[in-house]
């Protein structure tokens, strides 16, 4: 893959797997037993000039875009699903205010994060709004010059280390999507309090937490960009742009476990040879490879794509999450089977590529979702598709479109 990267890219790769072999592996294990949060590696990743890779210059970030975003988060994902998402979700809790924040809103709150810092979450999902996340059902009010927000957010990842939280509430209930609007909201703001820690299957390094919002009063300057209305855009546009980042961490996931996967069979003999002599297992080693060298490529297309500035990105970022999330799924189960009854211990880390590989396919929007967006993406497409083509109906007699 050299070949097809900058110097750019590759300094940010290269950096990305010395921080990932030195810091993150020897660590996983352990992070993942205790659910303690890698502080270390955080420091690692500040001394690397890693952190704030995508945020831009002037608020201290490095303007690397969303690929070379996506070459880190791959890299640490290698060696820890946890300690990748726990990089990645800096960027989809500051991309709000990339994309919709004031100046000021920019100036006081991208640096720090930029610098490492200051950790940030993303509260747009409730118990009952996922992915259905037009029905949320937490409000701002006006009051003077704040606002009063009540409610709850689920599933909030780097929920319990943030210091800063984009929250998304109804500031007019009555206007539907509408009426949702995004708010900046500090961890020691009145009313606000991180509640329960999920006992999660994978990436038990970052708490993901329940948000509790009771009377919460903040400043009206806290609105993202100071216009009410705009909150459901501006999560679609941050979703966008953020699911690169979780097809990375499922891509880091897949060759991790691959790797894995062909040093124990190349090592593991069984009938007078190693288990890689046998037919079935070349297969089997064979297909994991392609499907990963598959993902991989679609991956940084979407990332590239988001790059170039273009402005219809959430087919190609809905494709590049599905393919690759789908493939660590089956990457790390098929890594497992080759492990025998070693892969069900955790004797090796190999069920932990897996275990943290599952949450790929759901948060961030849904595989199934995902599929939803990629096929009305095509329902749009399907007229200018019609338009160019030089054959019609009358080109097939015996068609009946009603048979």
């Amino acid at each position: 893959m050299h070949e097809m990267l900058t110097k750019e890219n590759i300094d940010y790769m290269e950096r990305a797997r010395e921080v990932a072999e030195k810091y993150v592996r020897p660590r996983a294990a352990e992070l993942d037993q205790t659910r303690e949060y890698g502080w270390d590696i955080l420091e690692a990743l500040k001394s690397y000039e890693l952190t704030g890779a995508w945020i831009p210059k002037e608020y201290g970030g490095h303007d690397a875009g969303v690929l070379n975003l996506c070459l880190i988060v791959e890299q640490l994902s290698r060696a820890c699903g946890g300690v990748g998402v726990a990089f990645a979700v800096n960027a989809l809790g500051s991309f709000p205010i990339i994309l919709g924040g004031t100046e000021e809103q920019k100036q006081k709150y991208l640096p720090p994060i930029a610098k490492g810092e200051s950790l940030i979450a993303f509260g747009l999902s409730e118990k009952a709004s996922g992915s259905d996340a037009g029905s949320l059902r937490t409000t701002a009010t006006a009051d003077g010059d704040d606002y009063v927000l009540n409610g709850h957010k689920k599933w909030n990842t780097n929920g319990g280390v943030a210091s800063v939280f984009t929250i998304f509430a109804l500031t007019q209930p009555d206007k539907g999507i509408r009426g949702i609007s995004p708010f900046i909201v500090e961890k020691d703001t009145s009313g606000f309090t991180v509640g329960k820690r999920e006992d999660t299957l994978g990436i038990r390094t970052v708490s993901v937490n329940e948000l509790d919002f009771e009377d919460c009063r903040v400043p009206a300057s806290q609105l993202l960009g100071g216009k009410e209305g705009g909150g459901f855009k501006n999560a679609m546009m941050t979703l966008d742009r953020a699911r690169p980042g979780v097809a990375a961490q499922a891509l880091g996931l897949a060759q991790g476990a691959f790797e894995w996967a062909l040093r124990y069979t190349s090592e593991r003999r069984q009938f007078g040879q190693t288990v890689m002599s046998h037919q079935a297992v070349q297969f089997m080693l064979a297909d994991m490879a392609t499907q990963i060298e598959a993902a991989r490529q679609l991956v940084y297309a979407s990332a590239r794509l988001i790059d170039s500035g273009a402005k219809n990105i959430n087919k190609m970022a809905a494709m590049g999450k599905v393919f690759a999330t789908d493939t660590a799924m089956k990457v790390t189960t098929d890594a497992v089977q080759l492990f025998g009854g070693y892969g069900y211990c955790n004797d090796y880390p190999i069920e932990k590529y897996m275990r943290d590989a599952k949450i790929t396919q759901i948060y961030e929007g849904t595989n199934q979702v995902q599929r939803l967006v990629i096929g009305r993406a095509l329902t749009r497409e399907l007229k200018e598709l019609t338009g160019h083509l030089d054959v019609t109906v009358e080109h097939f007699p015996d068609y009946d479109p009603d048979a």
